[in-house]
């Protein structure tokens, strides 16, 4: 389905002691990318909040591979799993300067009508934009 990617440069404020990066930011940088990619795709973050909905995240997978490190300049494809229902699923690969597989991730969100907080079908804007 539809991908995008996404570079980072990874500061020194995410990485721990040893100068690789915390395993707790990797979720941050799954976020980024999921947030380009539904910019990319036409929609934000801020208007479908204002509009009623929300998008939390229901499940989290990772798998570490590979460290980076400070000042490592990393890449993250984010490709959407398959069309959304009352979830959408993305699946990521996160990859160094050299194309080495860093980390492979995956994860389920719902949407969620902020005023009754129950999950509802996809917005058929976003349908209809992951169509074209």
């Amino acid at each position: 389905m539809k991908i995008d990617e996404i570079q980072i440069r990874v500061r020194y404020g995410e990485t721990d002691q040893m100068g690789v990066v915390y395993h707790g930011n990797y979720a941050l940088y799954l976020e980024m990318g999921r947030i380009e990619w539904l910019r990319k795709l036409g929609v934000s973050y801020k208007s479908m909040e204002e509009n009623g909905i929300m998008l939390p995240v229901v499940s989290l997978a990772i798998n570490y591979k590979k460290s980076a490190g400070y000042d490592d300049v990393i890449n993250v494809k984010t490709e959407l799993k398959n069309r959304p229902t009352a979830k959408i699923e993305f699946e990521y690969e996160i990859t160094n300067e050299t194309g080495e597989i860093l980390t492979t991730a995956s994860t389920v969100l719902v949407f969620v009508d902020t005023k009754t907080n129950k999950p509802i079908k996809a917005p058929q804007y976003i349908l209809d934009l992951i169509d074209n």
